[in-house]
């Protein structure tokens, strides 16, 4: 008998090897399968940065925000809800584009979902970083002022996208035309989450609407994080924003459970 016996692998190091190997892939493919793929993952947030503050410029607001400057609160607000729009949107389409991939019994409709939202979160994240040295560079102050509470957010903001990636992925497997209209919706849903209009400029009637949004607790709460001065709105509340990640979790990973072998023969 040879001295090392082979042990049988439990299902969390199965899981855990396949969502490393999809990682590698979706990295792969997400940064090698164009030439420019590098460049434009970090024009994009750049090049809306330069839109809305001429935006800003032609209507002659200022260049100041209650507690911080309004370019480096623009870049908190756009990469805080980039890190949750990219796991979310790139989640969406992770079950119909894998499908190659469920003739192995090891890989399931889940894993491709958190294997996309992995690198997603961990560009934006590079990303943000890069930014942020640049803005220091510049001689523009981005460092944040309560870094572990930036921490925690950003952690929290990219949870909140794959919560809504896990649910809506099903959904587009089962009905191609739900992944339509999450596509159509994330774009009045960037301006209700007061990523580029101070909130505090709108009235009360429609604000406490927009509360219900858990991205503007959420973006706020990361403003205030990165600016020690910062005057957000009122009735923010962390809490709300953790019931919707859990809640949204739980309904994204019985979805999968109850549908898995409905979107593997789709």
């Amino acid at each position: 008998m040879s001295t090392f016996e082979h042990k049988p692998r439990t299902s969390l190091q199965v899981t855990f090897s396949v969502l490393k190997a999809l990682f590698i892939r979706d990295a792969l493919q997400r940064t090698m399968a164009e030439r420019f793929s590098w460049f434009w993952i970090l024009v994009e947030p750049i090049s809306h940065i330069i839109v809305f503050v001429g935006i800003r410029g032609i209507m002659g607001g200022s260049g100041l925000i209650a507690g911080a400057e309004f370019i480096p609160w623009l870049v908190v607000g756009l990469m805080t809800f980039f890190v949750f729009r990219e796991g979310f949107l790139k989640s969406i389409g992770a079950i119909n584009s894998n499908k190659a991939l469920y003739s192995y019994r090891q890989v399931k409709p889940v894993d491709t979902v958190i294997a996309r939202a992995l690198v997603e979160g961990l560009l934006k994240s590079l990303i943000f970083v890069l930014l942020i040295i640049g803005f220091e560079l510049l001689g523009a102050n981005l460092l944040p002022a309560d870094p572990l509470s930036v921490i925690f957010l950003w952690l929290l903001a990219w949870m909140l996208g794959l919560a809504a990636g896990l649910f809506f992925s099903v959904a587009n497997a089962l009905v191609l035309e739900v992944g339509i209209v999450v596509n159509v919706m994330t774009l009045p849903l960037y301006f209700l989450s007061g990523v580029m209009i101070p909130l505090n400029f709108l009235p009360h009637n429609l604000l406490q609407y927009l509360m219900y949004n858990p991205l503007v607790h959420l973006i706020e709460l990361m403003r205030l994080a990165f600016f020690e001065n910062y005057r957000p709105i009122n009735n923010l509340d962390l809490m709300y924003v953790m019931w919707w990640v859990l809640i949204t979790m739980a309904l994204g990973l019985a979805m999968h459970l109850r549908f898995e072998y409905r979107v593997k023969a789709a």
